[in-house]
């Protein structure tokens, strides 16, 4: 696993980049203008609103809402928008809570809207996803994972959206785990030679390696890899290399990875595996539904 795997701790550069290149495109560039807020609002005018869930779910990436209101306050010169969170990034929410109340300027809180709104409904949305899986996994000894299947431009924060739902990550990207697949055993000519090859050019990089048998499992374990991903094995099968793992000695960490659904993961987790990768977790979450409404 990597040093990034389970903690909570905000991407805010990333989410800078985010916000600063979403209100870009909402904007028409860094000097553009809201044309519909700036005829009908005055500049002075201040009101009260809320962030609020119109839907049962987990709430992920509460920090971007004041993130992109301070931004929008820089660029209309305007005064920061006060904002008061009353969730926490993994709290779970019911239809109709408040995630956040913000006072301050009409123009700031308008321009920001949709920018916060799509980004926090779509990390929420990972969190909400990822905690359906947890909450089935609870108590079996098994963790779910993500995978690089993120959109791009915002791995890191719906990475965090994961964690935040009570998932874990398995690596940040190419760089960090190197992840031995079929391909990589084919170019290399073997199993063997691919992890050695690995192993010689990046010595202190965590290997994983692709199994789809057992034999290919412990023909990995013998080379030498302390974590394995077992390939859209059937449960008897994933159970058989689960057990002819373990009776090697080795201490080694065994993932189940292709085509899991929430009806077949207590199943899957049941053959004593440590993990369950599931790559819907960023690539088909839907959002959670989240609204920002003016106060009287």
């Amino acid at each position: 696993m990597t040093k990034h795997a389970t903690d909570l701790t905000f991407p805010e550069a990333d989410a800078r980049r985010v916000v600063t290149g979403a209100l870009d495109e909402d904007l028409g560039g860094p000097d553009g203008v809201d044309v519909t807020t700036t005829a009908t609002i005055p500049e002075s005018q201040t009101t009260h609103a809320a962030v609020v869930a119109r839907e049962d779910g987990v709430v992920a990436g509460v920090a971007v809402i004041a993130l992109t209101l301070d931004e929008v306050a820089r660029r209309l010169g305007a005064t920061p928008v006060e904002v008061t969170a009353k969730v926490a990034d993994g709290d779970r929410v019911s239809r109709g809570d408040v995630v956040t109340e913000l006072s301050g300027s009409t123009r700031v809180t308008l321009v920001a809207e949709r920018t916060l709104l799509n980004v926090v409904s779509r990390l929420s949305g990972v969190a909400t996803h990822t905690r359906r899986w947890a909450d089935v996994l609870e108590g079996s000894g098994a963790t779910v994972l993500d995978t690089r299947k993120t959109t791009p431009g915002l791995r890191a924060l719906e990475k965090f959206a994961v964690r935040a739902g009570g998932g874990t990550n398995k690596r940040m990207g190419l760089h960090d785990v190197a992840m031995i697949k079929d391909n990589h055993k084919l170019a290399a000519g073997s199993l063997a030679a691919a992890y050695a090859a690995v192993r010689e050019q990046f010595p202190q990089v965590p290997v994983q390696v692709e199994v789809t048998t057992t034999a290919e499992a412990l023909e990995s374990v013998a080379a030498g890899a302390r974590f394995l991903l077992c390939d859209n094995m059937s449960t008897t099968l994933l159970r058989e290399t689960v057990e002819a793992v373990r009776s090697t000695g080795e201490q080694v960490e065994i993932e189940a990875t292709g085509g899991l659904t929430l009806e077949v993961a207590a199943g899957y987790a049941a053959t004593g595996v440590d993990y369950l990768s599931v790559g819907g977790l960023t690539h088909s979450s839907p959002i959670l539904d989240l609204a920002l409404d003016l106060r009287a």
